[in-house]
């Protein structure tokens, strides 16, 4: 028996000193041996040149925050001085990047399973050289060698810590150059106090790019927790930098990260912030990010704001329209996946000129082409904010939104193209509405909405409807930006738009029961608003009763054609309008009056020629045929010549018109007139409209057969 406690003794002694000895040979090892075989077995995996230029050492400890067994046993940690990754051939520079030193810690009992456990891995001032060159190639992407088998063993990695570093882009595709810094802060800042000051300054620079009301509409309803980025315990303890060029514009960022990036905890949001100027676009943005490994959740609060929101197309890849300057808050919250992320910017609000804008907007890259969708409200909408939309604002307006398309000085209609191509890059469905649209102070337009749809590089706005002076204006418009050139259709409806709501201050008009109402089709083909008036066919019905006209009202309104006309007719006195009729045909932007006529209380005005649109000149006879002698010179026609910028409006050379004479033209006009008829039938004002007496006389000029005048019960009823 004794014997057999020796034999054990034995053999547990000598267990015991083979463990020792081991323990001896590991902790006394010159691990810089190995380095040659770890260089070239890195090197044939990642593809490039790889080496551990300094020295490899390690040393063993135990691990204060492990638990159960894993406390009793001593983790190695490795440390490996002066790392070098290579570059593919191509690139311009010899490293992809520098590492001072590279260390990390593993778990011991883990590697039983075939799992390298690694809790932190610690980079000691990276610098790192980023390219792409023209043809697509990008020295971020390695070719892993495949040995056919898959490995027994995992790699399981919860974090990386880093300290000061240096980051340089250039990429040939985006046209970027950019120097990033990164540097450790002197104390550790509070994620409130970050989230505080960014909230700040981003309003700042807000009020500074739209104007006061902007901070102010930015801070509404901030402090709601919906409206809140993601919240964290973790500090910030580095701050960035960048420098550079993005798509030949300047580029001055600066931010602040916390220390370590949790890869895996869910429960350990990393805290980053930003602050960017890219020309003169400014993004902003502070809140977290959890589980980069999987790109799973960033949750911030995002600003935006610059001259116009075309410019953010390049940055973030939205197509938005041009805009006046322009500033929004609001939530970001994104699930990131390559190919198939997905981003919802909630409870966002802002400025866009003098208009205000909130809403909530997801952005998802999956499909065959990225698709916007979500709601935009306004509660107040300024008219002329909606100008760069169709390229009508000033040449000023437009170089200070980068547009690189004047006005013509002598043309009318908006040149600037539609950027078709920014079309086709994405989809979009969106719901707006504005509650109150503004001219200015004096005329108000009333609401607006309508239903955005963008699919495959079609526009369509169905429906685009307008609360207009107590009536509406019923639309749906339709632009293929899938052709070129772009092919473009509308349909129009006016109804009950009364006249002295659409001229508040217009004192004659108050005491108005007028009303217009119109009809409008048209078809076109351009890449601009000047191209699709240019080349419109189609039909536009117009008619207007009991209203009041003069020069200052035409020129309040900004009819410059007509401001002139009435000048030549009546001087700058106010006239009644009994009924306003117009029935214009287009082919090829050539719009031929079927009918256009003016009945006042002095005269009946007919205007007869064309207005064509390609070239903006206008070629139309007026003949006023005065009813009595009170207006001598309303009985000499007028001619109106010249463009739409510059009219040329005189006198008829050749004798005074004869009262029977035009009388007896307008025997022609049973065919327009009864085609406005319907219009007449729309009409629900007291008293009885006047346009349907004035019109019929026109037709029982014509030996044609009178149609019936619908019945008053008809006419009070019908919409």
């Amino acid at each position: 028996m004794r014997r057999r406690w020796k034999i054990v003794t034995w053999i547990i002694g000598v267990c015991l000193a083979l463990v020792v000895v081991l323990l001896v040979v590991i902790a006394t090892f010159d691990w810089n041996r190995l380095k040659p075989t770890i260089n070239a077995r890195v090197s044939e995996t990642i593809g490039r040149p790889f080496a551990i230029n300094g020295d490899l050492s390690v040393r063993w400890r135990r691990e204060e925050r492990a638990s159960g067994m894993e406390s009793w046993v001593p983790w190695p940690e490795f440390v490996a001085q002066n790392i070098s990754v290579g570059n593919p051939d191509w690139t311009g520079q010899p490293h992809f990047a520098q590492l001072d030193a590279l260390r990390f810690r593993i778990s011991p009992l883990p590697l039983i399973v075939h799992r390298v456990e690694i809790p932190v891995l610690y980079l000691t001032q990276p610098s790192i050289d980023l390219e792409r060159n023209a043809q697509g190639q990008a020295n971020w992407d390695f070719s892993f060698a495949n040995g056919g088998a898959p490995s027994a063993w995992t790699l399981d990695l919860h974090a990386i810590g880093f300290d000061r570093g240096h980051i340089a882009l250039n990429d040939a595709i985006s046209k970027t150059e950019l120097q990033i810094t990164m540097e450790a802060l002197q104390r550790a800042i509070p994620y409130g106090d970050i989230v505080s000051q960014q909230s700040s300054d981003a309003r700042e620079q807000a009020s500074k790019t739209v104007g006061a009301s902007a901070k102010t509409a930015l801070a509404k309803d901030a402090g709601k927790q919906e409206n809140e980025p993601g919240r964290t315990n973790a500090v910030y303890q580095f701050a960035w930098q960048a420098l550079g060029k993005y798509q030949g514009a300047a580029v001055d960022g600066n931010g602040k990260t916390g220390g370590v990036l949790a890869l895996q905890q869910t429960d350990e949001p990393f805290p980053i912030q930003g602050d960017v100027h890219v020309g003169d676009t400014h993004i902003a943005l502070v809140g977290t990010l959890t589980d980069p490994l999987h790109l799973a959740a960033l949750d911030i609060r995002l600003w935006f704001s610059g001259s116009s929101m075309a410019k953010l197309y390049p940055l973030i890849g939205v197509t938005l329209p041009d805009t006046p300057p322009y500033a929004t808050e609001g939530h970001l919250r994104a699930n990131l996946k390559r190919g198939a992320s997905h981003f919802e910017y909630d409870h966002f609000r802002g400025r866009v000129g003098g208009s205000d804008l909130e809403g909530d907007l997801a952005f998802d890259t999956g499909g065959a082409r990225p698709k916007l969708s979500g709601t935009v409200t306004s509660q107040l909408l300024r008219f002329s904010d909606l100008a760069p939309l169709i390229g009508a604002d000033s040449n000023s307006e437009k170089e200070l939104r980068g547009d690189a398309t004047p006005q013509p000085t002598d043309k009318v209609l908006p040149i600037e193209p539609f950027r078709t191509d920014r079309w086709r890059a994405m989809d979009a469905d969106v719901t707006f509405s504005a509650n109150k649209i503004v001219r200015d102070t004096a005329l108000p337009i009333h609401a607006l909405s309508t239903h955005l749809v963008m699919d495959n590089g079609v526009l369509t706005l169905n429906p685009l409807g307008f609360d207009f002076a107590s009536g509406k204006i019923d639309s749906n418009l339709r632009l293929d930006g899938s052709t070129t050139p772009m092919k473009g259709d509308i349909k129009l409806k006016a109804r009950h738009l009364k006249l002295k709501e659409l001229f508040p201050k217009f004192e004659p008009m108050q005491t108005s029961f007028g009303e217009i109402n119109g009809d409008a089709a048209l078809n076109a083909r351009g890449n601009s608003v000047g191209e699709l008036m240019g080349t419109s066919t189609g039909e536009l019905k117009l008619l207007m009763n009991d209203g009041a006209i003069s020069k200052t009202l035409l020129e309040t309104a900004g009819l410059n054609v007509a401001n002139v006309v009435i000048a030549k007719l009546f001087g700058d006195k106010t006239v009644k309008i009994n009924c306003a009729a117009s029935d214009l045909s287009a082919t090829n932007g050539l719009y031929q009056t079927q009918l256009f006529v003016f009945d006042t209380e002095d005269a009946t005005i007919r205007v007869e020629g064309t207005v064509n649109f390609a070239n903006e000149k206008l070629d139309l006879d007026v003949r006023p045929e005065s009813k009595g002698l009170r207006i001598l010179s309303l009985r000499s026609p007028l001619y109106v010549k010249g463009t739409l910028k510059n009219p040329d409006v005189g006198v008829q050379p050749g004798p005074l018109i004869l009262r029977g004479g035009g009388a007896l033209a307008l025997g022609v006009l049973a065919a327009p007139v009864a085609a406005l008829l319907p219009l007449v039938a729309t009409s629900k004002g007291e008293p009885d409209n006047t346009c349907a007496t004035v019109l019929e006389q026109m037709r029982g000029a014509s030996k044609a057969r009178p149609a019936p005048l619908p019945s008053k019960t008809k006419a009070s009823t019908t919409h």
